[in-house]
């Protein structure tokens, strides 16, 4: 595939498939609806894509992208203890979801529920998301345990998977009753009891 000329048009591309596929998700919505959300000629989608399933899996890295550049940063901050941080970091994106009205989900978790066996590209991408996600907060806890601000005794890159299957099940039912209730759930009785956190006040 050629080298793309215009890297704005690809950043539009990437843009409207986003806006999209976290209003409607991927099976409502073809290339033509795409291109012309983006105001560029329906040809042109293929000097940037070779299909509908390679442009999903840029769009899942384009939205974790922003999802590390809005919010990643709390994770890393040194100036906060660890635990703060991750606490920091999910009000981050509780904050994002108010101010959609609770309306449009983790795009991550949408597609999860949406790929089929036919996107396969898709569908490893988003694995290999997660498992980065893992590894952040995993890192977080660690720093947090070698603290002693958590006295879970469970291998903290499998106790930040446990962490972000509850956020996920939260932004779901958060959705469904378009409401914060299940995202201060998580908050403060989720995640607390997650990190078993006796001796932690957050």
């Amino acid at each position: 595939m050629p080298r793309p000329a215009n890297p704005f048009v690809r950043e539009r591309l990437l843009d409207a498939g986003l806006t999209l596929f976290h209003a409607r998700g991927i099976n409502a919505v073809g290339i033509k609806e795409v291109t012309d959300t983006a105001g560029v000629p329906k040809g042109s989608f293929y000097s940037y894509h070779n299909s509908k399933n390679d442009f999903v899996a840029a769009v899942i890295d384009h939205y974790w992208a922003g999802v590390i550049r809005d919010h990643g940063v709390l994770l890393t901050d040194t100036s906060a203890p660890p635990v703060r941080r991750l606490v920091a970091f999910f009000e981050s994106l509780t904050q994002e979801h108010a101010e959609r009205g609770f309306a449009l989900g983790c795009l991550l978790g949408n597609l999860a529920l949406e790929l089929t066996d036919d996107n396969g590209e898709a569908r490893q991408r988003l694995a290999d998301i997660m498992d980065q996600w893992s590894a952040l907060i995993g890192a977080c806890l660690a720093q947090a345990r070698s603290a002693g601000d958590v006295t879970a005794t469970t291998d903290t890159t499998e106790l930040a998977s446990m962490i972000i299957e509850c956020w996920e099940g939260a932004v779901m039912r958060g959705r469904v009753d378009r409401s914060r209730v299940p995202f201060d759930r998580f908050l403060t009785v989720s995640l607390p009891r997650l990190l078993d956190m006796a001796r932690v006040s957050v």
